[in-house]
């Protein structure tokens, strides 16, 4: 019997929308303030002297207007969600029958950039999870083959026989060990005998979990611990066949009590040098047809390695919208808002997303529902098999001529597909039943030669930010995606937490979002001739204008320069009226932006970060991002899928005094911000100079409260000139940007 044909009777969530009127008001009037701005320019561009700043000053407002006009589209309509477990619940009765399958999806591709402690955690949470066992399925998939990851998980699944007992019997609130026994509040002193002698004896059995883990990264050679990894001995990262390991297989599948552990399942798919295998979006095609053979939930979830589930009925809250919306167009995925724990202080990296969230995220939310962030998101399996919104349902026994160039040619998970794609939420497929030959058959690296899947049904191929794209994809089809923000937070993962590490995830996106932008499914593609709604489209257009920003934001952060060198102006004179506009616009700004972060309950410290990294990011990260898609469109180079750094990080991190401190390294993406900075001293040296000899002077203080504005966005890179180590700017980096910041110099005192 599918859940979808039980009535409930009580919603099992609310929308509601934000009465944000105040800060709707003051966006309106920052816009009006930018287009009077572009008016005067505009009628004044005549009268200027020298009118190269004027008209660079009017082309980058302009280019700041439209990029205001994408950020109040998106924050306009912001919207408040709260689901109901506890109806959803009473709604499918005591017993489990009812309960629709969802299969887990873990990827990690690195066990030196992902620690194997980090994948186990997040998967022993998932195991834990409020949801019936033998509805669950956590598929784990390893694009790094390593013996070392699955040694772990093997382990893991040993301690989750005891933990996830452990975790319902006593309704502990975190069920990532890690985060559990790290926190000194899960031991209250009141508790019974009972409980004290659990607790004591689950922290030595997690502390002896990661001593065997930690021993055995210490090892060359791994296949002695166990036969089972005898399967890794002398094979190649990248040219390898498919691994996949039954770990743990939960047997009590039909019986109506839900206890035990969910099924645990390795996969390391296969790969080959002269076989693209699509980083990411590849490894989530393999896992859901992997998991289309042997378990074939309705549902799937999919979380980064360090992401781990950070409220135990985080299933039961997805559940709400994907089974309670009225037309399941409404819910054709439901996202989690990326959040992070033990984040450092004041968010000194500006990528903790805090206010991103809860005001973009939200608006976003409130139109075509949130972006599809790669992380944290459950997904009906119909939806990424291609499916469109209120088509009408496929037979569950019918395989279409069509179904095998579309999903390839493996004769079980053809089987199991109309099932899906019929609706059902209990598709009749055995549950391992001589499915590992089928399992290998659609995880090889040819099996989706001349099939649809990346193009038209799964996660889509073309970009580094595959996610960004499948979500595009899902609504241009014309689905709705919903925005889950439960109390306390579904997910928590990982944030970067250097400069470097900061910087490269920013250039992945941005890398990821331009490649997007250029190609046959960008958003406004989608919209003249698909179902991607337009204010949908403009919310997608603000995320993926991030390369380009780069161009005006450099040129205004070197525009004041340029005045004080050149001696010209690009801001209204002290004395003229229209000194109003700008000023307006910097102030009132800068005071909305700061009463959203305090609003929100950060500090005053952390919006400044925000706003200095802002900047960082845009002459750094988004910069190479644009250039690498430029290489890649003339043909000189491909994308490269980079794997950020994960850190285990706990409370006592936060005390480092160096914590939170910008470091460097030899990356060019250091070079244009040094250059920046380097610029405008110069700027601000020969400015002053020219003060104290008198010379006539075009420039006003309007140019040089903006170049010092910009040294302090700048302030890391000031300090990383005088640091040592890690926290210094490399002397290969202010050399180059030295001699680019000499020769602008020197180019400004042309002329014209």
């Amino acid at each position: 019997m599918a859940v979808a044909t039980k009535p409930h009777p009580f919603p099992l969530y609310d929308i509601q929308f934000r009465n944000n009127r105040i800060s709707r008001t003051i966006e309106i009037i920052i816009l009006f303030l930018l287009l009077s701005l572009i008016s005067y320019r505009l009628f004044s561009l005549g009268t200027q002297n020298d009118q190269i700043p004027w008209l660079l000053a009017l082309i980058c407002e302009v280019w700041f207007t439209f990029v205001w006009i994408l950020t109040i589209n998106c924050k306009w309509n912001q919207i408040q969600t709260k689901t109901y477990p506890q109806r959803l619940l009473q709604w499918l009765g005591e017993g489990t029958s009812e309960f629709p399958a969802v299969d887990m999806f873990v990827t990690t591709a690195d066990p030196e950039l992902e620690p194997p402690i980090i994948t186990v955690n997040t998967v022993l949470s998932l195991l834990a999870v409020d949801y019936p066992a033998n509805k669950l399925g956590c598929y784990v998939s390893d694009d790094g083959a390593s013996p070392l990851t699955f040694y772990s998980l093997v382990e893991a699944s040993k301690f989750a026989k005891i933990w996830v007992p452990f975790c319902k019997k006593y309704n502990v609130a975190v069920r990532s060990p890690f985060r559990y026994f790290s926190d000194n509040s899960t031991f209250p002193q009141d508790s019974s005998l009972d409980f004290k002698h659990e607790w004591r004896k689950m922290k030595d059995e997690y502390s002896k979990l990661c001593g065997k883990i930690e021993e055995a990264s210490q090892q060359s050679l791994l296949c002695h611990l166990t036969d089972e990894v005898s399967v890794f001995e002398n094979i190649e990262r990248q040219n390898h066949s498919t691994i996949i390991k039954v770990i743990w297989e939960n047997k009590e599948v039909g019986i109506d009590n839900g206890d035990g552990v969910p099924h645990l399942i390795y996969i390391s798919r296969e790969k080959r040098p002269k076989h693209p295998h699509h980083y990411k979006a590849g490894a989530m095609n393999v896992l859901t047809r992997v998991s289309g053979v042997m378990t074939n939930a309705p549902f799937m979830l999919n979380v980064d390695c360090d992401c781990y589930a950070n409220d135990p009925k985080v299933v039961l809250h997805a559940m709400c919208f994907l089974l309670g919306a009225e037309d399941e167009k409404d819910a054709g995925f439901a996202q989690f808002p990326q959040s992070f724990t033990d984040a450092l202080k004041d968010d000194p990296f500006g990528n903790q997303l805090k206010i991103a969230m809860e005001y973009l995220g939200r608006g976003v939310a409130g139109i075509q529902g949130p972006y599809y962030q790669g992380t944290g998101c459950f997904h009906r399996r119909k939806v990424i098999y291609g499916m469109a919104p209120n088509v009408a349902n496929a037979s569950e026994k019918s395989v279409d001529k069509d179904q095998w160039l579309t999903y390839g040619k493996s004769k079980v998970l053809n089987l199991s597909i109309p099932q899906i794609l019929s609706g059902s939420l209990s598709p009749e497929i055995p549950i391992f039943s001589n499915s590992l030959d089928a399992a290998k058959e659609v995880a090889s690296c040819g099996y989706e030669s001349g099939t649809a899947w990346g193009q038209k049904v799964g996660w889509m191929y073309g970009s580094t930010t595959e996610d960004v794209l499948t979500g595009l994809s899902i609504h241009s089809k014309g689905w709705k995606s919903s925005y889950c923000v439960p109390d306390p937070p579904g997910f928590l993962g990982s944030a970067p937490t250097g400069g470097p590490a900061a910087l490269t995830q920013q250039k992945r996106w941005a890398t990821g979002v331009m490649e997007i932008l250029i190609s046959k499914k960008s958003p406004i593609i989608s919209t003249l001739f698909r179902r991607l709604q337009f204010r949908q489209c403009l919310g997608y257009l603000w995320l993926m204008v991030w390369p380009i920003r780069p161009i005006f934001e450099i040129c205004y952060a070197l525009l004041p320069a340029y005045c004080i060198i050149n001696n010209s102006h690009f801001q209204p004179k002290l004395n003229e009226a229209a000194i109003v506009i700008p000023a307006s616009i910097f102030i009132i700004y800068n005071l909305y932006t700061l009463f959203e972060y305090i609003e929100t309950g950060e500090s005053a410290r952390a919006w400044w970060n925000n706003q200095r990294m802002w900047k960082v990011n845009a002459s750094a990260s988004w910069l190479f991002g644009l250039l690498s898609v430029i290489i890649k469109v003339v043909g000189l180079s491909e994308t490269v899928f980079e794997i950020t750094k994960k850190d285990q990080s706990s409370d006592d991190d936060n005390e480092d005094s160096n914590a939170g401190r910008f470091t460097f390294d030899e990356s060019p993406l250091f070079v244009p911000g040094t250059t920046i900075l380097l610029v405008n001293m110069a700027a601000l040296f020969i400015g002053f100079l020219d003060f104290i000899q008198e010379k006539s002077r075009s420039w006003s203080l309007g140019e040089v409260i903006c170049s010092v504005w910009v040294i302090l966005m700048y302030w890391a890179f000031l300090k990383g000139l005088f640091g040592k180590g890690k926290y210094g700017i490399p002397l290969s980096t202010v050399l180059k940007s030295g001699g680019l910041a000499l020769l602008f110099v020197h180019a400004s005192k042309f002329k014209y």
